[in-house]
């Protein structure tokens, strides 16, 4: 597009150009021209054109007659230039204005950006009664193309009509240009076909660059076969346009047979030609003819070398792209703020923090660290490589900043698991004014789900309905998790069945989400229909039927899922899949075959092999394995408190006091603190935070009478507390009281007293739920007539009627 403004300016500036020569000689061959006005005319033109506008100025002042064609010299000297203070001052004083001075001037303004005072000049030449020329009317035509003013152009349309320069070939293609650039392609085709059979490359050339502009690259390719057709040649001012066409279809082709036009020509040397030539072929995927044509390109053109850069991100060579970086610097190019964008992409993608810091460093010392689009690739690459701070500080630093530059800072939160950061950062950008894009909806989902938020969730589902995004896989497959994860298993159903196009994290987002919510039956059926539509499963989605075979028990199955793995698909067993294998095993009791897995396993076994191996061990009372499967994770993982809290519970269940004391003082020992439970409750927008016998909650009188209530109640209708789980430092009475004093009992006595009759109470756990808060959720449940959600460290436990989802399996 670039290429077709510049084209159209240098015709323009030629226009007038021939146009003040033909006024110069015809108006000094008069018999009333002087020799020495027209001498020094001469000399005065010379200095403008060889850009010595300050001597001509000197020579200006000192002529003591001066006609038209003085002022009108000087006028266009400083218009071009872009002294546009001084050509308005000299305009005031010219004592005569014709066409040509007006045009000049005109052409300056809109030349320089200064589109308000070009339409104003436009208009007074009007008024005034001046005679309107072609040359005017281009200038301010290509205003129009250039902001895409289409109600200004329309305006000038008609103008162009009632004048009668509808005819003028100059005219009608700054018309069809105007139409293109405002995406009015049907109206710049109307003018186009309007005009006589023989058109000129000019022409041509806008029609081609037009289709080009509106994405419209076969439309573009078919025009240029007609101008061939009518035997008019294309020039370097087509090729760019016509290239970028080949580009956006892919017609990897097409544009080798231009290419052979182009060298036919004579313009592979070009520097707009070659620079379309690489970029044709960087996007088209083909890199070795990309660089072929960037070593025919003259000089070093910052922009081809961007194209191949580009290209290179593009497929995935960014070493390659790094590498072309480094050469530019080394040739001491003008590096500008397209190429630091695309090699900062480059050091995200490969996550090199060093080399991203000295291109920071490099952007600092050129000057375009305020330029909004390097800003923005700098607050991703810091995002990406984890340095949320240096990300923060850059974003913070911004003057302007956009959607990319919230959602950049955002995902990158999100990405590192600063999940409640990365809701703050949503909501300032919302308070700030800015609408959010479906990348930032999906981060923000993302953290949704992991912070179990539904409440903020659906807020953000309805607001995506509200701006009306279109569907798209990354927010559809997002927010299908959020539901997942948050326990509604059948409103992430109905998202599933409303999506239009589904891929392998769809399915198995929802296959986890059943197996996470007690409804192994329904995972395994849906990837019996994941297999039937065609739909290869990965490794993660062997992760999740191995969880539900896990979760139900359903051995079997398990089994055959594990071997398919490798055998049908080609997909080796990692530690998360051995680890379901083993707790599948454990679970139904068969500890044997479990060992035997754990021996023959192809990987070495990690921290999640040994926890489901404890777990395992803690429910059949294998003291031997469980000892070592602990001192592996006491190696693997000294600070974690849960392989010396579990051991101990084997050995306090076995009635292994002195072990357990052992145990108990080794943690002392090396400073390691068991996790407290916590449990909490979003409701209103709010986060309810409770800890086990904790009082700090403002409705705490509230909640340990409701907690008298519901202890009362349960145990008229059956329950019994379950001593296993209570401290064994206290008293009957103080084990009784401090089991009833649980966190997710606190958490549920909130829920019964202000979570309205009929919805769920949805309570969240950072630890498993105990044996004796299992038991009396179900009674709670059953007495209440209440629908209990509780999400462990595990899974979901959905409570109903005195049952529980997992089947008293977790």
């Amino acid at each position: 597009m670039y290429k077709l403004l510049r084209f159209q300016e240098l015709n323009l500036l030629r226009f007038l150009h021939i146009k003040q020569c033909q006024y110069f000689h015809s108006s000094h061959n008069s018999l009333d021209s002087s020799p020495r006005i027209y001498k020094l005319n001469r000399h005065l033109n010379g200095l403008w054109k060889s850009g010595q506008i300050d001597e001509a100025r000197r020579v200006f002042d000192r002529m003591s007659d001066r006609d038209e064609f003085t002022w009108n010299t000087m006028v266009a000297a400083y218009a071009h230039s872009g002294r546009l203070a001084e050509a308005k001052q000299l305009f005031d004083e010219a004592p005569k204005k014709c066409s040509i001075t007006w045009s000049s001037l005109i052409s300056g303004f809109c030349r320089y950006g200064c589109e308000s005072e070009g339409f104003h000049l436009f208009w007074q030449m009007q008024y005034e009664g001046h005679e309107l020329s072609q040359f005017a009317l281009g200038s301010i035509l290509r205003v129009c193309s250039l902001k895409a003013l289409l109600s200004r152009g329309e305006q000038l349309h008609a103008l162009v009509i009632k004048t009668r320069f509808d005819s003028n070939a100059f005219v009608n293609t700054g018309l069809v240009d105007m139409y293109a650039k405002c995406d009015s392609i049907v109206e710049a085709e109307m003018i186009f076909d309007e005009m006589p059979e023989r058109k000129s490359h000019v022409l041509w050339t806008a029609m081609i660059t037009g289709y080009s502009h509106n994405n419209d690259g076969i439309r573009a390719i078919r025009c240029f076969r007609d101008m061939r057709a009518e035997g008019v040649e294309p020039n370097q001012y087509t090729f760019p346009s016509l290239l970028t066409a080949c580009a956006t279809v892919s017609a990897r082709g097409f544009g080798g047979q231009v290419h052979g036009c182009i060298v036919r020509l004579g313009f592979e040397a070009n520097v707009y030609v070659g620079s379309a030539l690489v970029d044709m072929y960087a996007k088209c995927g083909d890199l070795y003819n990309a660089r072929r044509a960037l070593e025919s390109v003259e000089g070093n053109d910052v922009v081809s070398w961007n194209s191949m850069v580009v290209g290179c991100v593009r497929q995935g060579l960014e070493e390659e792209a790094l590498l072309l970086f480094k050469k530019m610097h080394a040739k001491d190019m003008d590096i500008d703020d397209f190429t630091y964008p695309s090699v900062l992409n480059s050091c995200a993608s490969m996550k090199v923090m060093e080399s991203a810091k000295s291109v920071h460093c490099l952007i600092v010392k050129t000057g375009y660290e305020a330029y909004k689009l390097v800003s923005n690739a700098l607050v991703d690459v810091y995002a990406k490589g984890g340095e949320l701070g240096s990300a923060f500080q850059v974003f913070n630093s911004m003057i302007y900043r956009d959607v990319v530059s919230w959602t950049s800072l955002v995902t990158g939160y999100a990405c590192n698991g600063f999940y409640e950061e990365a809701l703050k950062l949503f909501c300032q950008l919302r308070s700030a004014g800015v609408d959010p894009d479906q990348i930032v909806i999906a981060s923000v989902l993302s953290a949704c789900a992991e912070l179990t938020l539904l409440e903020f969730g659906q807020q953000v589902h309805t607001n995506f309905v509200k701006f009306g995004f279109g569907s798209t896989l990354s927010v559809d497959n997002s927010l299908l998790t959020m539901y997942a994860k948050c326990g509604c298993v059948k409103d992430a159903k109905k998202v599933f069945n409303l999506m239009k196009i589904r891929d392998v994290i769809t399915w198995t987002a929802l296959i986890i989400g059943y197996a996470k919510n007690g409804k192994g039956k329904y995972s395994l059926a849906l990837y019996d229909d994941m297999i039937a539509n065609g739909i290869k499963p990965d490794f993660i989605t062997f992760i999740g039927l191995l969880f539900a075979c896990s979760h139900a028990g359903f051995v079997e199955q398990g089994r055959q899922y594990f071997q398919s793995m490798e055998k049908v698909y080609g997909i080796k067993a990692g530690p998360d899949h051995y680890a379901c294998m083993i707790d599948l095993l454990g679970r139904s009791g068969k500890m044997n075959e479990a060992k035997e897995l754990l021996n023959q396993m192809s990987v070495e076994p990690d921290s999640t092999v040994w926890k489901a191996l404890l777990s395992a061990c803690r429910v059949h009372k294998d003291i031997k394995l469980a000892e070592r499967a602990a001192n592996a994770l006491f190696e693997l993982e000294p600070q974690n408190a849960m392989p010396y809290v579990m051991l101990s519970n084997i050995y306090s269940a076995a009635g292994f006091w002195e072990n357990t004391a052992k145990i108990r003082r080794l943690m002392k020992l090396r400073g390691i603190s068991k996790e407290p439970g916590c449990s909490w409750m979003e409701m209103n927008s709010k986060v309810h935070k409770f800890m086990s016998e904790d009082r700090s909650h403002p409705k705490t009188d509230q909640i340990y009478s409701k907690i008298d209530e519901i202890m009362m109640l349960i145990k008229e209708a059956g329950y019994v507390p379950d001593m296993n789980f209570a401290l064994h430092d206290v008293d009957e009475e103080g084990k009784e009281l401090g089991l009833a004093y649980h966190c997710e009992k606190l958490a549920v006595a909130f829920g019964l007293l202000f979570v309205p009759q009929g919805a769920p109470i949805r309570i969240f756990k950072n630890l498993r739920v105990c044996g004796d808060c299992h038991a009396a959720m179900k009674f709670i449940s059953r007495v209440f007539c209440r629908h209990i959600i509780l999400r462990d460290s595990n899974c979901f436990h959905h409570f109903r009627e005195g049952t529980c989802s997992c089947g008293d399996y977790w």
